[in-house]
């Protein structure tokens, strides 16, 4: 995105009406130029409205991230754990850049955000659906000394970040499911992803990448293979009938998850899984239910049985025996 269609829609946020004209004054460029950057701000899939005589609108106005706003919402003591925010408009995947920028310095606590992923990324090499202005796409950067072995469960924990944090706004019935997945009533809410660089056995960088469908317009959701849902909707159900009710805006949800996050991935390598798996536990969304585990090789039926101290899924087997599975090319399906 160019600077001056950054200004046009830094103007346009507000969902109100402004004149090509006036637009055109605000950038410094004519009416004509005014207009083929809204085309290009169209392309991104944002609705403006034009009203002869009137001027230009973002139906609805957009929520667009703000690295200060963010910022100013963590806590203090959230502050030293934090090396920057870098916010994008348009980016080909926060885990991919912020992977990029751990193999060339050394950036534990750098946090990246975007507006859009254009090659979002999502486990086992599935794409993850990133419209623009619309979610959260959040990855955050941090160092760890003693290898992966260390990190066993890690990711399972940060659901557990992600489930705590949208408690505080309201959104109390999220769920888990292993390994990776946000959840509210079976439909995916969001997903993370951790990549690790470095020695395995010794000191190395640890990328988390979130992704939290938070307005999710469905026109772009059509090609998602899942049921899936956001939070404004969640919280909309909620709050129906509440005067006064307001969606917390994408920085609040932005600086939420990272308040819950950079603390995590401080004290995980000292207290590992064990201190999150009764929370996980508490909030799996397919516990003793019958489900379907699939591996490269095979598929084994079972019934879901929470996990262990290292965040390995425990599935009954036919006869009462607990086989454990750990990460990987895993995919987890209940049984229809």
């Amino acid at each position: 995105m160019s600077d001056t269609q950054s200004k046009i829609l830094q103007i346009l946020k507000d969902g109100a009406f402004h004149s090509g004209e006036a637009l055109g004054e605000a950038v410094g460029c004519s009416r004509t130029a005014v207009w083929k950057h809204l085309q290009k701000l169209e392309a991104l899939g944002l609705f403006i409205e034009t009203t002869k005589g009137t001027g230009y609108r973002i139906v609805g106005g957009v929520d667009l991230l703000d690295d200060k706003a963010i910022s100013e919402d963590l806590p203090v003591s959230v502050m030293p754990l934090l090396s920057n925010i870098e916010v994008f408009q348009t980016i080909n995947s926060t885990n991919t850049y912020a992977r990029e920028l751990a193999e060339r310095n050394s950036v534990s606590g750098s946090v990246i955000l975007a507006e859009q992923q254009t090659a979002g990324r999502g486990r086992r090499g599935k794409s993850w659906i990133s419209p623009f202005a619309a979610n959260i796409y959040l990855s955050i950067v941090w160092d760890f000394e003693q290898g992966a072995q260390a990190l066993e469960g890690l990711s399972l924990a940060v659901g557990v970040a992600v489930k705590r944090a949208l408690t505080a706004y309201g959104l109390e019935a999220v769920k888990l499911k292993w390994p990776n997945d946000i959840y509210v009533e079976q439909k995916k809410l969001g997903g993370i992803l951790l990549e690790m660089i470095g020695d395995p056995a010794g000191h190395c960088t640890v990328v988390v990448g979130v992704g939290l469908n938070v307005s999710m317009p469905a026109f772009q959701a059509k090609v998602i293979d899942q049921a899936w849902t956001d939070v404004n909707t969640e919280l909309q159900a909620l709050q129906s009938g509440a005067a006064g009710a307001e969606m917390p805006s994408r920085n609040k949800l932005a600086a939420g998850l990272i308040s819950e996050i950079l603390p995590l991935l401080n004290t995980f390598q000292g207290l590992g899984f064990g201190a999150y798996r009764d929370e996980w536990q508490a909030a799996d969304a397919f516990y003793d239910q019958p489900a379907v585990i699939s591996t490269p090789k095979q598929s084994i039926a079972g019934v879901v049985k929470g996990v262990d101290t290292n965040g390995a899924l425990r599935l009954e087997l036919d006869g009462g025996r607990i086989e454990s599975f750990i990460g990987g090319e895993l995919s987890l399906r209940l049984v229809k």
